[in-house]
């Protein structure tokens, strides 16, 4: 424990991440493969809280409009779609002998608690994995928030942003600009001054707001999160210089 940078964590990943090779759901190799890199580090004696997006099941924005639904109803889709996300990961860590507990902003009795802030903080001083489902309850609101706002309930240390594809953030997208070049610092503010898309501004000035640095990586890479909780440099770092 006393070689560790970060000791509570809240990893915040892509529902897209979970895609794998199919086009719509859930892949069970890379919620395989997450389970484990979750494993190593909770092994090592690290609190780790999870956020889940929706996106490769439903992305209330995007969605919504093109069903001509309205927004809220659209957002709620996206918010049952996490729960479906976070149920996977929950069954994948079960499976490699990981105590975890799902809890859910929309209550679900009969599949995952409901979401309380000190409950889920005792779960992590026993050390069980906490996945946190349904974003925040409410419409309008993205699972970049719901991130930044759970990781400040619980006091995590840092917020690890796991991406799909992508190893950091840039100053444009490195798959449409080959001339994009990668930030291995940058500060909150800069995210919001140069509107670059790697979370919502909300999100960003929670985590400035309660002094939560954020990490942003490649979810591919194998053993990152290890490295950055041993204090390597991976990824991109938002936070105070």
């Amino acid at each position: 424990m006393e070689n560790l940078k970060y000791k509570r964590i809240l990893l915040k990943i892509s529902g897209e991440a979970l895609l794998g090779e199919q086009q719509f759901g859930i892949d069970y190799k890379p919620v395989e493969f997450i389970a484990e890199e979750i494993k190593q580090i909770h092994e090592m004696g690290v609190e780790v809280a999870v956020v889940v997006g929706g996106g490769n099941i439903f992305r209330g924005m995007k969605n919504s409009a093109r069903l001509g639904m309205d927004r809220a109803s659209g957002d709620y889709l996206g918010m049952l779609a996490t729960v479906m996300n976070a149920l996977a990961l929950q069954s994948a860590l079960k499976k490699i002998d990981v105590s975890c507990r799902v809890q859910s902003a929309i209550d679900m009795n009969q599949i995952a608690e409901p979401y309380i802030r000190f409950k889920a903080n005792r779960h992590l001083e026993k050390g069980r994995v906490v996945i946190f489902a349904a974003g925040t309850g409410n419409p309008f609101f993205t699972t970049d928030t719901a991130s930044a706002l759970r990781a400040s309930e619980i006091d995590a240390q840092v917020m690890l942003m796991a991406k799909n594809g992508v190893d950091g953030v840039y100053t444009d997208d490195p798959n449409v600009n080959k001339d994009a070049k990668k930030l291995e610092n940058i500060d909150y503010d800069e995210i919001i001054k140069h509107d670059l898309k790697v979370m919502d501004r909300s999100a960003c000035d929670l985590c400035q707001q309660n002094n939560i640095p954020i990490i942003v990586f490649d979810f591919k890479a194998k053993d990152a999160i290890k490295r950055i909780i041993l204090g390597e440099k991976v990824g991109t770092y938002v936070g105070k210089q």
